[in-house]
């Protein structure tokens, strides 16, 4: 509910995009982020702005190409994207900061229910994929099969 409180506690205004971590989220966050290579070069990015360019596209939909210039360099926020995608990493930075709002509600970190809509319910009783009508339509040939593509 929107208390006095609660407006103060998610207030974003003062931050620079409304999508940028606060100093909290970091700090939630920070250790789960993978630590640089051994070897090469080393690190030379801010990884808060690498999370907050992810958090900005994420945020608003915008392309990758729009990402404000004040943000890291597109490849390096798509890079570091990519690779949390592939190795799970945004999968715990997304549980850590789910925990962390479930705590702050006062709930338990796990949630003890499930809905099921609905529609979903009754598209599995008739027989799921089968009741979708493009299931249903017959299948065309193509015409490098038939032998009369020339």
């Amino acid at each position: 509910m929107w208390t006095v409180d609660n407006r103060r506690r998610y207030d974003r205004s003062k931050l620079r995009y409304p999508s940028d971590l606060t100093d909290d989220e970091w700090t939630t966050i920070e250790p789960l982020i993978p630590l640089a290579r051994h070897g090469g070069r080393p690190r030379e990015i801010v990884m808060r702005e690498v999370v907050n360019g992810i958090m900005y596209v994420l945020s608003t939909g915008c392309q990758w190409r729009s990402l404000p210039k004040d943000l890291p360099a597109r490849s390096t926020v798509n890079g570091y994207f990519t690779d949390w995608k592939h190795d799970g990493t945004l999968k715990q930075l997304h549980r850590a900061l789910f925990e962390k709002c479930r705590e702050q509600a006062g709930r338990k970190t796990e949630p003890t229910a499930g809905v099921i809509d609905s529609q979903s319910a009754k598209s599995a009783e008739k027989g799921g994929p089968a009741s979708i009508p493009s299931a249903m339509m017959r299948a065309r040939r193509s015409r490098a099969r038939s032998g009369t593509s020339w």
